[in-house]
């Protein structure tokens, strides 16, 4: 038998475990034994995509042209339609060909982005608590990963800067994403100019993950770090489709901006795989194109959703701040349940309240001490939830003592 450090993988050894996995593991179990759970835990759309990006997707599938390889890059239309967005949205001038590459969402080019371009021992900086790829891309590259505090009532900007001061060697790359996952953290324009001007004076290159472009609230609208003036000197972009256009499962995104960081993703790609199903991105251009009253209804459901789970958990003596961009509310575990640790009391609220919710802990140590709720069921699922969360917070125990599903 072979001995057991053949099977020692180091890049997997510096891994974390992924802590959702236990209070996904935990929610499980309860419903096999019967339990309705809301589960307002992973960020999964549960709206349909809109119908005309559907059709396109049917009526292209139904040719045997677009059954073929595609193009690892993206098909040249799809490109131009990215580089049409950007400029109807934020007077953003891109070239199709050298500034911008489709990806299979944007986890897959965030991830293959930090493989292709950061090496063993460079120091990548990433939020925290942040979405896992974030930091975690950088791990998997092999790379050395240094956290910025972010949440209620930090200066995201200061921290950065004592971070740039005190990391050696010095960093190479920063991650980050406002609208945020998972405190909902948003910036102004003028946010991305002082980045964009401090990081070419360092030399520290920018990803910009603006997966949340679209759902802002209350006015608010969020910029792109491209608009800022150098950012493409230093910084690339990254959208997703799946939350504008309820196209989660589809897998289609893609990366902009600085055209040596394109060329570099491009390139590994063109090693890794040969694009999304081209019907998929023939309907990406149709959604990207076409009218957008889509996304405005898209927006307009989240809001719905975020302001009745506001208002639930007010009246269960939870207060927690609205967020002006995101899909999810990240709320400061009650003062009473705060020695659970935020693993605990997720699993918890599954016992006592039949909801689900993600622990901070799994966005980073940061993260502890809060929960995640993910606007991902109707408004009647949510009024349930926060009715038996008040219930729940009433005779939910305080302490670390094992808890048992009580079914």
């Amino acid at each position: 038998m072979p001995g057991p450090d053949l099977f020692e993988f180091q890049r997997m050894n510096r891994l974390p475990p992924y802590v959702f996995a236990t209070v996904n593991e935990f929610k499980m179990a309860a419903r096999r034994a019967g339990s309705d759970i809301v589960d307002l835990g992973m960020g999964n759309p549960d709206l349909g995509t809109p119908r005309h990006i559907v059709d396109k997707l049917i009526e292209a599938a139904s040719k045997d042209s677009n059954h073929r390889y595609s193009a690892s890059k993206g098909i040249t239309k799809l490109r131009h339609a990215i580089a049409g967005w950007y400029k109807r949205r934020y007077d953003v001038d891109l070239d199709p060909d050298r500034e911008t590459v489709v990806t299979l969402g944007a986890k897959e080019g965030l991830a293959h982005l930090t493989l292709a371009t950061i090496t063993p021992g460079e120091v990548v900086l990433a939020p925290d608590p942040t979405y896992p790829i974030h930091s975690y891309a950088a791990i998997i590259a092999g790379g050395d990963l240094r956290s910025v505090p972010i949440g209620p009532g930090r200066d995201f900007f200061a921290d950065l800067q004592v971070a740039v001061r005190q990391t050696w060697p010095r960093p190479r790359m920063l991650v980050i994403s406002f609208p945020h996952n998972p405190t909902g953290a948003v910036v102004d324009l003028a946010f991305f100019e002082k980045l964009v001007a401090f990081c070419l004076e360092q030399r520290i290159l920018i990803v910009h993950d603006l997966a949340y472009a679209d759902l802002c609230f209350d006015g608010y609208k969020a910029p792109s770090i491209l608009q800022a003036k150098g950012a493409k000197d230093i910084a690339v972009e990254a959208f997703s489709l799946s939350k504008s256009y309820s196209m989660a499962g589809w897998r289609v995104g893609f990366i902009c901006g600085n055209e040596k960081m394109v060329a570099a993703l491009t390139r590994i790609k063109s090693y890794l795989d040969y694009g999304a199903f081209q019907p998929i991105q023939i309907a990406a251009i149709i959604a990207l194109n076409d009218s957008q009253e889509c996304v405005s209804e898209i927006v307009a459901t989240y809001k719905e959703r975020r302001d009745v789970l506001l208002e639930g958990l007010g009246k269960a003596g939870w207060q927690v701040e609205a967020p002006k961009g995101g899909m999810f509310l990240w709320a400061a575990i009650p003062k009473d349940f705060q020695p659970l640790g935020s693993v605990e009391f997720a699993k918890s609220l599954i016992t006592h309240a039949k909801v689900a919710v993600s622990p901070g802990l799994g966005f980073g140590s940061g993260g502890e001490g809060f929960v995640r709720f993910a606007l991902v069921e109707n408004v009647q699922r949510i009024r349930q939830a926060t009715r038996s969360i008040k219930k729940a917070l009433s005779s939910m125990p305080r302490d670390k003592a094992p808890i048992q599903l009580a079914l």
